[in-house]
């Protein structure tokens, strides 16, 4: 692997690895097993954000992978891609709310939000996945110029 992928999978395991998280948190508290649940929603909103660090870091230093398949699926992709990147920019938005309602101790409405923003963090993980699964798998693309080169002129 090379720098252009490993950044990408491990940004992407660690979506997965928050929705895993996210989900096991879900049946804790279902169970009522508050404090482990706490604890392992804290974990699931670490690796977002882990996932969040690296794939700004890639896009920043790296840059991001350009298209790879066949042009008539392009736009399909772009599509697909805006979908997905609105999706997680919503969770994300939600997920700082039901964290902070969960701090504020403000639990009813932390219930109400935490039940769409796990249902709306899951389909982020999977269009997530899928993403990476177009992009590096079935058909690897090129690469852009890094956002630092551009925004300094290298």
């Amino acid at each position: 692997m090379d720098i252009f992928t490993i950044f990408p999978t491990i940004s992407t395991s660690f979506i997965v690895i928050s929705a895993i998280l996210v989900a096991i948190g879900w049946a804790q508290i279902i169970k009522g097993k508050r404090k482990e649940h706490e604890k392992t929603m804290i974990a699931g909103a670490i690796a977002a954000l882990l996932f969040f660090i690296i794939y700004m870091s890639r896009t920043v230093f790296v840059g991001n992978t350009a298209w790879g398949g066949p042009d008539d699926l392009k736009l399909y992709y772009q599509v697909f891609l805006i979908f997905h990147i609105t999706l997680a920019t919503v969770a994300a938005v939600f997920g700082l709310t039901t964290l902070t309602l969960a701090f504020k101790k403000n639990f009813g409405k932390h219930r109400k939000w935490g039940r769409v923003t796990a249902v709306t963090w899951f389909f982020t993980a999977i269009t997530g996945v899928a993403v990476y699964v177009l992009l590096y798998v079935l058909y690897p693309g090129g690469h852009t110029k890094p956002v630092i080169d551009a925004i300094f002129g290298f």
